[in-house]
């Protein structure tokens, strides 16, 4: 049996410049106003047959707000950055420009003192692949981008470094078909014909 887990990337709890390392902001008023303008899209996929979402009050208001009560997995959580949590990535750069550049550089690196990139990626992908299989087959997850970036490079088996030429945007949705160590990256169509499908 083959499952399909729709990403839904949590709405903007900041402006993208002002984005920071495990943000447990809530959702800000352009992120409310993003959830109002697209939810009549989204909301089909609140018949998925299991509805999950990271533990960050973003991703959590979100799911809530398009319908889906979503439980939370502590394995979507978002990147462990160490001393750097709660920094932008300019700040992290201005106070050490050198770990900074060397974490970009290796995906085993952890010069901020928490999680490497391959282990993000190794733990979202774990995640994915131990969905259950047999307790309904469509699956939505509400995650932040990180977590979405990390499952995409998980699935595709592709490069770490992949990982910083992914971009996703705040309640865009992704799509993976497939089941345990054997997924496909699945395009569907334009918001009106998704709600056709």
């Amino acid at each position: 049996m083959s499952l399909r887990v729709t990403f839904v990337a949590a709405a903007r709890s900041s402006p993208l410049l002002a984005e920071r390392f495990e943000d447990d902001r809530p959702l800000d008023q352009a992120g409310w106003a993003e959830v109002q303008r697209v939810a009549h899209e989204l909301l089909p996929l609140a018949a998925a047959d299991l509805r999950y979402c990271s533990p960050t009050p973003r991703s959590r208001v979100t799911g809530d707000a398009l319908g889906y009560a979503p439980l939370v997995q502590l394995a979507l959580r978002d990147c462990d950055m160490g001393r750097w949590r709660g920094l932008t990535l300019g700040e992290a750069m201005a106070r050490e420009p050198e770990a900074v550049d060397a974490w970009l550089a290796d995906p085993r690196g952890t010069p901020h003192g928490g999680e490497s990139l391959l282990a993000f990626i190794s733990r979202v992908g774990s995640w994915l692949d131990t969905r259950p299989v047999g307790d309904g087959d469509r699956i939505v997850a509400v995650a932040e981008p990180s977590v979405i970036r990390a499952a995409l490079v998980y699935a595709l088996k592709a490069p770490p470094a992949t990982y910083w030429n992914i971009d996703v945007r705040p309640l865009s949705t992704t799509t993976v078909t497939g089941r345990g160590g054997r997924w496909n990256l699945r395009f569907d169509g334009a918001p009106a014909q998704r709600s056709r499908a």
